[in-house]
């Protein structure tokens, strides 16, 4: 097939672009930005936005499939930074696949969508939409999941994953904040006993792969979502710990009472509002509800239809990070 990726150079992106590639598929990738390694691969890059109608158009023209990976994610509180990418993005994706007569769409969700606050322990796909969210990134990825499973249909078949805090060799995000925060001694946890998924990155690429195929064949995941984790729930302290250990650091945790995390982080947000910034706040209500309650999914239901197996555990993961750090 000749797939559409869109946000192709990112973490995620990339993993799955290098998966396609591997076993014979041609891949178009959209981007904000020029990534060579891409174009190294054999990759058609074009450059657009995601918000840009005509240039999702122009990408995903004589494409048989389309990963949506691109999104704006972050604790960010200015809403229209993250309503144009997802969901003016999705709506642009499902255009072009209406347009262009794409049958498949596999569209990257985030567990997020359904966390309203408070602990979930072995949820599954009949957990609701939360009714609130604390940021727009929740809000907007469950505003576009919606778009993407209600398209699902005879002319199109669709699915979403959410795959869970994904780490491994190649982040630029979660684990160099994670030690920028450590070596500055800010490292602090309202909850660090409370378990949480998290999934590596081979882990959740293979799941796009498996999506793709389910849809190209019984498409018995058409109209679902579905959550994607290594099932293997750890303490977020412990994980946190472990991460940084991987990337050579000695951590330096350490416990906040969850109330003044939250009176913090309601502050800052404040200061943020009243001053008009637009950058992502140093502590936020989205990220502290996260830390400081569990938050870990039954994976049964992407076993079942998608045949999904994490192949890689989270030890043979650190395995991996640690010799990519080295």
């Amino acid at each position: 097939m000749k797939i559409l990726v869109t946000g192709g150079g990112g973490f995620l992106g990339q993993a799955i672009v290098r998966r396609v590639i591997e076993r014979g598929d041609a891949v178009v990738s959209l981007n904000r930005s020029a990534y060579p390694e891409l174009e190294a691969l054999g990759v058609t890059c074009r450059l657009g936005d995601i918000a840009d109608p005509e240039a999702v158009l122009a990408a995903a023209e004589g494409c048989e499939a389309v990963v949506h990976v691109a999104a704006r994610a972050g604790p960010g509180l200015h809403a229209p930074d993250f309503e144009r990418p997802n969901v003016v993005g999705t709506e642009n994706v499902l255009a072009a696949c209406a347009r262009h007569d794409i049958p498949i769409l596999v569209y990257t969700s985030s567990p997020s969508v359904v966390h309203g606050g408070g602990d979930i322990e072995n949820g599954d796909e009949s957990l609701p939409y939360a009714e609130h969210f604390q940021a727009p990134y929740p809000e907007t990825k469950a505003r576009a999941e919606r778009l993407v499973l209600a398209a699902s249909g005879p002319d199109l078949k669709s699915c979403a994953l959410r795959p869970h805090l994904i780490w491994g060799p190649g982040d630029n995000q979660l684990l160099p904040r994670l030690v920028e925060k450590n070596r500055a001694g800010r490292l602090r946890l309202p909850a660090p006993e409370k378990k949480i998924d998290t999934v590596y990155i081979d882990n959740a690429a293979d799941a796009h792969l498996l999506a793709l195929d389910n849809l190209a064949g019984p498409a018995t995941a058409a109209g679902k979502a579905y959550f994607i984790s290594n099932g293997e729930p750890l303490a977020n302290g412990e994980i946190i710990a472990r991460l940084l250990e991987a990337a050579g650091e000695r951590p330096n945790i350490r416990s906040v009472a969850p109330a003044v995390a939250h009176a913090l982080a309601a502050a800052v947000e404040g200061a943020w509002r009243l001053t008009g910034r637009r950058s992502d706040p140093p502590l936020s209500r989205f990220v502290v509800e996260h830390l400081a309650t569990a938050h870990w999914y039954d994976i049964a239901a992407a076993r079942r239809d998608l045949a999904y197996e994490p192949t890689v555990s989270i030890e043979e993961g650190l395995k991996r990070l640690a010799a990519a750090w080295a």
